[in-house]
């Protein structure tokens, strides 16, 4: 079986300017993610970071990746806007898509979803309980009922998105709040995932089972057979039947053109 090509794309800034997060993600967030889906032996791992030229994400790459995952927080505005089309053009043709924590706030993300997108938070070493709400979903495959993060940031309801297609996981934080922490959509020919642990300033990206969701979640945004190809589904279709007297069809298509 062929591997399931995944790209990590990460604003890497904060391990950059941060000696506290450098000292938890000494080459960056983005490697810890891939260290952990490497040893899983099943994932060609392709990296890409903001200050890369096209920002890592070049057609080719773009035209190579099943699945992406998304890690931004400090600099969304820098993401070039045609970059962000790309991606999600990307999905709409049957990428799949995860995104993290605040990466919520990620254009790619708020142009699938169509709304605000925002969400409470607070940052104050909360304890996070993460319950597996629909455990027969290919996500939660290998999980328990429940897991906790002993340190993360606090995202509480109401969170700003579409009703989700699929929910997997809801928090409850320290301090009473509780959030839909895991979140499916389907979009076009691909799908979404948003996963909210992954705070900069905490080691979450180790944690064994969050990792365990991150490549349940890579197996299950990966492209079927069916939508592995590019589909242009906006275009002149002809008639399978006979029209019927007194209809025709309109000679210029680009009338209709989107």
């Amino acid at each position: 079986m062929s591997p399931i090509n995944v790209t990590i794309w990460h604003e890497f800034r904060h391990e950059k300017q941060h000696k506290l997060v450098a000292d938890i993600y000494p080459r960056g967030m983005h490697e810890a993610i891939a260290d952990g889906l490497r040893a899983r032996g099943e994932f060609a791992i392709h990296l890409a970071t903001l200050d890369e030229p096209e920002h890592g994400l070049s057609d080719e790459v773009l035209r190579a990746t099943d699945v992406m995952i998304w890690w931004g927080h400090a600099a969304h505005d820098e993401v070039r806007d045609d970059i962000a089309e790309k991606v999600v053009q990307r999905v709409w043709q049957g990428m799949g898509l995860i995104v993290l924590h605040s990466g919520h706030f990620s254009k790619p993300f708020m142009r699938l979803m169509g709304t605000d997108c925002a969400l409470r938070w607070r940052e104050a070493n909360d304890r996070e309980r993460i319950w597996v709400v629909n455990p027969a979903h290919p996500i939660a495959q290998g999980l328990p009922d429940y897991f906790e993060i002993a340190e993360e940031e606090m995202y509480g309801e109401h969170f700003g998105v579409p009703q989700p297609d699929e929910l997997v996981f809801i928090s409850w934080f320290t301090g009473g709040e509780v959030f839909r922490s895991g979140c499916c959509w389907y979009r076009g020919m691909g799908k979404v995932f948003y996963f909210r642990p992954g705070h900069e300033t905490y080691p979450t990206y180790y944690h064994p089972l969050v990792l365990q969701v991150l490549a349940n979640g890579v197996r299950w945004a990966a492209p079927t057979p069916v939508s592995r190809f590019t589909r242009d589904v906006s275009r002149p279709s002809a008639p399978l039947e006979e029209l019927g007297p007194g209809v025709t069809l309109v000679k210029d298509p680009s009338l209709h053109s989107r």
